[in-house]
């Protein structure tokens, strides 16, 4: 899974390896004019802004269109807080977090259970679900009990994210 940010360099690296395998014809300065299409296209599709917040070991990124957006209030903070806490009592104390990173009409989350060797990766937005990682997994009775675990505590992060999502829409709109 690759999040939006990832998609976006992809996007981006693309469309200028494209752009330089063009011939225009008849620039005086073809590096130059490659250039200004390259910037031009930048410019337009990325209004993507984030802000990273430490919140009690864990990372919690923010991305919104404008600086008004990207800021943290204190239910996202008391969520994200809540969310680290839960997973660690309801999963696996053994865990490393990776950042959640809240957009506008998504949440992504990632991490690694350190005890089974497993990363996961949660989402809710258009590719709703909990995903997984590992090499060489051993299925044992303690191995299922974690995926139990871990497609259990899904729901209540789906709950919880969806809730956060849908009170920035509206503090959003109501600015």
């Amino acid at each position: 899974m690759m999040n939006n940010n990832q998609y976006d360099e992809i996007k981006y690296l693309l469309k200028r390896s494209k752009l330089l395998t063009e011939q225009p014809t008849g620039a005086p300065n073809i590096g130059n004019d490659i250039e200004q299409r390259i910037n031009q296209d930048v410019n337009k599709t990325s209004k993507d802004q984030y802000k990273k917040y430490r919140v009690s070991g864990g990372i919690l990124i923010i991305h919104g269109s404008n600086p008004t957006e990207t800021s943290i209030t204190t239910d996202d903070k008391t969520t994200f807080q809540e969310t680290m806490d839960e997973f660690v009592s309801e999963v696996s104390d053994l865990v490393d977090f990776g950042p959640l990173n809240v957009y506008k009409n998504s949440v992504e989350w990632s991490g690694k259970i350190i005890d089974h060797d497993i990363e996961f990766f949660m989402t809710i937005g258009e590719q709703n679900g909990v995903y997984i990682n590992g090499n060489q997994l051993k299925l044992d009775e303690k191995f299922m009990d974690t995926i139990s675990k871990l497609t259990g505590f899904y729901e209540k992060f789906k709950s919880k994210w969806a809730k956060v999502i849908a009170g920035r829409k509206k503090t959003s709109t109501k600015d």
